[in-house]
């Protein structure tokens, strides 16, 4: 084990025995950083970088799980909010900023005409569904992509135990850019489906017309189609991927970046799905507090302005393009391949015959982190990632590729990995 990470071995063990796995995420736990080769707890973030609680700098391309889109500890954003926190946190009546920001909201993203908010994204998405529901007078829902940890969805997983059966049966499954998939489902559950919900995209790109064609599935079927844009809102474009593909679901969540870190979720759309929340419950003592609104106030601003989507995908370009190089460059073509948005890249491990995606991954998650890059499965930029700090990523990935190339030709790779291979928690995308 490296005395790189000895703190983080140590609270480890303190924090497993009172937290199960030591953390609340289960993308942020030594599921993902295995310990002995990766920083466990974090102290501090600035701009691109995080400090782990050994003192250990890191270029961070995790973000936060992409919900940081300006940078750590952006000054502009966080002295509004410490002004808010003069002011109040939240109220026993609602604050004027829960109006601002839905205004904002409906002003940027096609498909919003009322706005309600939540705290994660499993809030916002559960809500659509209930919603849809409600709606439709239907139970069935149509899945494509994560959406959460709620019993609708994660019992279609492999991480479904604690779900019953008669839950998990109401959930089906289609294949993205398949929509005979869809299709099928539609015309074997006639008048039972409430909604369609996916990922506008994800690692790949939707063919032409495919989220059109969906759209037009669910209405002829009367049926209610979800974007699940927690990621893709307020990075794709300023007003997500349903503006970038000129597409407009019915209904549509956000969350993640809207607030820079901030906890805040979106649940939006057509006013006569949406004024069904009159009837249903979905309500919660913290879906108007006020920090969170302040800082999503502050960078819808941003958007509205058109200041950061255009500016991450801008060095997303760029990030993209020095790896890619980098890639090449170390011979590492058939093992390693990016794919997605330039600001929100997949970092694909190819399924080689002597070594598997999983023991690429972890030799190369180890080497990286010494080097000072934290990275997992994807690339989540940010506006601090300016082509300066891109540089230094790229020449850590070109220095750690390099090596992995020699090993491989050698066959040693797996005797210099110096942990098991990272087990995936399951398959979502």
């Amino acid at each position: 084990m490296s005395t790189r990470y000895k703190k983080s071995q140590e609270f480890i063990n303190r924090a497993e025995y009172v937290i199960p796995l030591g953390s609340q995420t289960f993308s942020k736990s030594r599921t993902q950083y295995p310990v002995g080769i990766s920083p466990l707890f974090a102290s501090r973030g600035k701009g691109a970088y995080l400090w782990d609680i050994d003192g250990n700098k890191y270029l961070d391309l995790v973000n936060n799980l992409a919900s940081i889109t300006l940078g750590y500890a952006y000054k502009p954003l966080d002295r509004i909010v410490k002004k808010q926190l003069g002011e109040g946190v939240g109220f026993s009546l609602p604050g004027k900023l829960e109006t601002y920001v839905a205004e904002k909201i409906v002003e940027l993203v096609p498909s919003a005409e009322q706005v309600r908010f939540a705290k994660n994204g499993t809030d916002a998405t559960s809500a659509a569904v209930r919603l849809a529901r409600a709606y439709t007078s239907r139970d069935l829902v149509v899945v494509c992509g994560y959406h959460g940890w709620q019993d609708w969805y994660i019992g279609t997983t492999s991480r479904n135990k604690g779900i019953p059966q008669a839950i998990s049966s109401l959930t089906l499954k289609f294949e993205y850019n398949n929509i005979k998939s869809l299709e099928d489902i539609f015309s074997q559950n006639t008048d039972k489906i409430a909604c369609v919900i996916l990922e506008p995209m994800n690692s790949i790109h939707p063919k032409e017309g495919f989220l059109r064609q969906v759209i037009e599935l669910c209405e002829k079927n009367g049926a209610i189609c979800v974007f699940d844009e927690t990621i893709t809102g307020f990075r794709f474009s300023n007003g997500g991927a349903q503006k970038l593909f000129d597409v407009k679901p019915h209904l549509s969540t956000f969350g993640k970046g809207i607030a820079n870190g901030y906890p805040l979720s979106v649940v939006c759309g057509n006013s006569a799905i949406m004024k069904e929340m009159n009837q249903i419950f979905f309500s919660g003592t913290f879906g108007g507090e006020l920090l969170s609104l302040a800082a999503a106030n502050t960078v819808l601003d941003m958007h509205i302005n058109d200041t950061i989507s255009p500016e991450l995908i801008k060095n997303g370009n760029y990030l993209n393009h020095s790896i890619e190089s980098a890639i090449n460059n170390s011979g590492m073509e058939e093992f390693l391949k990016l794919t997605g948005h330039p600001t929100w890249t997949f970092v694909n491990w190819n399924q080689q015959t002597s070594y598997p995606p999983e023991v690429l991954k972890t030799f190369f998650l180890q080497e990286a982190l010494k080097r000072g890059l934290l990275v997992l499965s994807t690339h989540n930029i940010s506006l601090a990632h300016k082509k300066r700090t891109v540089d230094k990523i790229s020449n850590i990935y070109f220095e750690v590729l390099k090596s992995m190339k020699e090993l491989i030709e050698s066959g040693q790779l797996r005797e210099k990995l110096e942990v098991d291979p990272i087990i995936p928690l399951f398959r979502i995308r």
